[in-house]
């Protein structure tokens, strides 16, 4: 069922994903009627149907692995079926791997990233970068910025080529955190099993981290080999990877707190003796992984003040955010506001107040262990939920080590909902959806359903009826004979 929602979802992304303005291989082909009026319509509603039997088929494979009736290897099957049809897929529900392209080329050709955006290039890769971001910096690293000039050194300005080529790259990601996830269960309590069905064969990961594609894919990869390399002694190689899942995106950096205090508790002595013999060579490691990254890569910091760069974006999915959206709607009542201030503000208060989680967790985490992971996990959570800008694939961050944790089926449920509203919460060509109302509703349903569904048979109560329906048919076939 899985396999076959993602073939539609690969047949519905020819037209309804996010294609490109000026396609050579399909512009004009037979299949080029998917993408205009009725045929994009039809598009579309394939696509849909695909996402809903892929979801549906994950819900599925959770009941049998909350039972223990479904190993690790039948997931990691069900994830090479699911994945397999999507790496050939136009880019799903995002455009943003063309800003990866884009930013690739610009320091290919000597400019660069963090100064200026796609919009000063011409040809194919520049001209499918999203309106918003074709004069916006790169918010992303060195090292991710050289994995994307690789890209376009391999594929060169092909750009069906160059978005198949960075999938299979950031898919190294995923590889890398499937590989850690078996050390990371025996170290926190969890189940394999559960694990592989929360962070790769979710239909977040099929269809935004590897549809997408999207670099937060490399980012946890790294971050969760890292970390189980720290749980196991190998602090130095540990503190190497988390660096450079820094050096893809700065949100790794919320966990390497942690990380000092884990090799702290690796140490002898008192407490704040084993934090300054750990604090000092993590920094050296940290220095040392960044500063190569950043010279290979041949580009500066100032990635350091296009991190804001999203902030342009408001959405509800970030709680400061939607704070100041209420605000603005309540005070707008008593007449014509700005939206800027007062958005701005909930968001400074959403900083400060991840600061306050981002220590308060940090020194509770003194110890060291698992428990100093458990809670690098909850500040990934909350990193998300309370940055500026929240898109959905975000919540992947925390799940790429709370998955190895020991979960109730009822705090499954919950990921499921989560998880289907998130993937609902823009259209399939990149554009948000959330301000249609009516679709946010439908959205908001079947969030709950799936969630429901995964710890209750049939919710709906419609086995019975489609049981004496076809009963009922059989019996009329048998009379007709």
């Amino acid at each position: 069922m899985g396999a076959i929602g993602s073939l539609l979802l690969l047949t519905g992304s020819i037209g309804a994903g996010g294609t490109l303005i000026h396609d050579p291989v399909l512009g004009g082909g037979p299949l080029s009627v998917l993408r205009y009026g009725h045929g994009h319509d039809v598009a579309v509603t394939v696509l849909y149907v695909g996402f809903a039997l892929l979801v549906w088929a994950w819900v599925r494979l959770g009941r049998g692995v909350i039972a223990e009736l479904v190993s690790a290897r039948g997931v990691l099957w069900a994830t090479a079926a699911w994945l397999a049809p999507i790496l050939l897929a136009p880019p799903l529900f995002t455009r943003d791997v063309y800003s990866y392209l884009g930013q690739g080329l610009l320091a290919l050709n000597g400019l660069d990233p963090y100064g200026v955006g796609p919009a000063v290039l011409t040809g194919p890769i520049p001209e499918n970068v999203h309106p918003t971001w074709q004069t916006t910096p790169a918010p992303y690293g060195p090292l991710f910025i050289g994995v994307a000039k690789g890209v376009i050194l391999l594929a060169g300005h092909d750009v069906i080529a160059s978005v198949i080529v960075m999938r299979l790259v950031l898919l190294g990601g995923l590889v890398l955190l499937i590989c850690a996830l078996p050390g990371l269960v025996e170290h926190l309590g969890g189940r394999l099993p559960v694990a592989l069905w929360l962070v790769a064969a979710s239909p977040m990961t099929v269809v935004h981290l590897v549809g997408g594609p999207h670099n937060d894919m490399l980012m946890i990869g790294l971050l969760a080999t890292g970390t189980l390399a720290v749980l196991r002694g190998r602090t130095v190689l540990g503190l190497a990877l988390v660096s450079a899942a820094m050096a893809v995106k700065a949100t790794a950096g919320l966990a390497l707190p942690f990380l000092v205090w884990m090799w702290a508790a690796q140490l002898e002595g008192p407490l704040l003796r084993r934090f300054v013999h750990a604090l000092v060579p993590a920094l050296g490691v940290f220095a040392v992984v960044f500063g190569s990254c950043t010279a290979l890569a041949k580009v500066g910091f100032g990635w350091l003040s296009a991190l804001s760069a999203p902030g342009m974006i408001v959405n509800y999915l970030s709680a400061p955010t939607a704070v100041g959206q209420a605000a603005h709607t309540l005070l707008s009542l008593f007449g014509e506001r700005n939206i800027w201030p007062i958005v701005g503000t909930t968001r400074t208060l959403g900083s400060m107040l991840l600061v306050a989680l981002l220590a308060w967790h940090w020194w509770q985490a003194r110890d060291g262990g698992t428990e100093a992971v458990r809670r690098a996990a909850i500040v990934l959570c909350c990193g998300a939920l309370l940055s500026p800008v929240v898109l959905p694939w975000y919540l992947t961050w925390g799940l790429a080590l709370g998955s190895a944790f020991a979960w109730t089926p009822r705090a499954l449920s919950y990921v499921v909902g989560a998880s289907i509203a998130l993937v609902l919460a823009y259209y399939p060509d990149g554009e948000q959806a959330m301000y249609n109302w009516p679709f946010v509703a439908v959205g908001i349903g079947a969030a709950v359903l799936g969630g429901i569904s995964l710890v209750r048979f049939d919710p709906l109560g419609l086995s019975g009826p489609i049981r004496d329906f076809t009963r009922d048919l059989r019996e009329e076939r048998l009379i007709s004979r």
